[in-house]
């Protein structure tokens, strides 16, 4: 019986964290709440407001008949996540601020701060299962294929996978909205939060000027002649089409063009429009892995994602140290990109992964 088990669930606001309420407390389980506030400069607009956010999921909290606390991590979103992401953005790299999130905050000092309270377990929305054995614990694709979340939660550890769970893990996205719109909670008609919540729908490179170093550049074809000029690299990631802002070109076939390369120590930016140069064979190089269960062999075919939602790509894998490996792709792969994250796959199950170096 889960009547005298008590689960803290973090609550955004959003429809997965309010459904994950509801199904914990069809469990029978004492269920309350906790909202995590990451960021101080909330957007005045509203778009991705976290005061906004913590309103909907009082108002969640309240109409479900469970209590909704509060708790402040910006200082170590700051240090930890946000910090980072400056530094990668600088090397050219094309972060993931949700994965550092998951690792430095949500499944650390967020976890560890539910925990304190004595609660059982911990909750959240992700769209992910978890198989608890005696001693082992592992990482599974959920039922809805689709919003599959895995990719984002690679870096989780043992130690608090016994501590952890994901009620979302059997359900269509579909019905999580259904059953919201059966119990009148307006959050089903809330639009999704994409890419970085703190930007939100803010224009990205005005936002992100205020922190990281940008000067203008060169954009030229593969041949080196001049095409454009770029207002700062970051603004740009391998295989971006829109927002080049080239045009027709005298010369050059009405076709689009792609990023290829961001070259550095130049600061240009090199672009095509032969899509074909995006595909990537050979090796890939991944760097500060996590192995959730099994540490991988190397005589052993198994699958890797790039990218969220991206296809599942055969590769086999060579360990180069304790925390690097080297990827040996099996099929060409389209815009692999330094700074996002490779994360590998045994059948249904995520067994780690780790930052695409090069």
């Amino acid at each position: 019986m889960n009547s005298s088990k008590k689960i803290i669930l973090g609550m955004s606001g959003g429809v997965d964290s309010s459904i994950s309420a509801v199904i914990l407390k069809d469990m029978g389980y004492k269920v309350s709440g906790l909202f995590m506030k990451n960021w101080e400069e909330d957007d005045t607009n509203n778009q991705c407001s976290s005061k906004k956010d913590y309103e909907d999921a009082l108002r969640i909290s309240k109409k479900l008949g469970i209590k909704l606390s509060i708790v402040n991590f910006s200082d170590k979103y700051w240090d930890l996540v946000f910090k980072n992401f400056i530094i990668e953005l600088n090397q050219g790299k094309t972060p993931n601020p949700d994965i550092f999130c998951n690792e430095k905050i949500k499944f650390d000092y967020f976890m560890n701060h539910a925990l304190s309270l004595g609660c059982d377990k911990v909750a959240t929305g992700h769209y992910a299962m978890l198989k608890n054995g005696n001693e082992i614990n592992t990482l599974h694709m959920p039922l809805d294929k689709i919003k599959d979340q895995t990719y984002f939660l690679y870096i989780l550890k043992q130690k608090i996978m016994k501590d952890l769970l994901f009620p979302l893990e059997n359900i269509h996205k579909n019905d999580v909205k259904k059953i919201a719109k059966d119990f009148d909670l307006k959050v089903y008609e809330k639009k999704e939060s994409m890419g970085i919540c703190f930007i939100g729908k803010k224009d990205f490179s005005r936002f992100i000027q205020k922190y990281i170093n940008s000067k203008p550049g060169l954009i030229i074809d593969e041949d080196g002649h001049e095409l454009g000029e770029h207002h700062g690299l970051f603004n740009y990631t391998i295989g971006q089409r829109r927002g080049i802002n080239i045009g027709g070109k005298k010369g050059y076939p009405d076709k689009p063009w792609f990023v290829i390369k961001k070259v550095m120590s130049n600061n240009t930016l090199i672009i095509s429009q032969d899509e074909s140069r995006l595909l990537r064979n050979g090796d890939v190089n991944i760097s500060k892995t996590n192995w959730i269960n099994i540490i991988p062999q190397s005589n052993i075919i198994y699958h890797a994602r790039f990218r969220h939602g991206g296809k599942l790509i055969p590769i086999k894998i060579s360990l180069t140290s304790d925390t690097s490996v080297k990827i040996k792709l099996m099929e060409s792969e389209r815009a692999i990109t330094p700074g996002q994250s490779a994360v590998i796959y045994k059948d249904d199950e995520c067994i780690g992964g780790g930052i695409i170096d090069a």
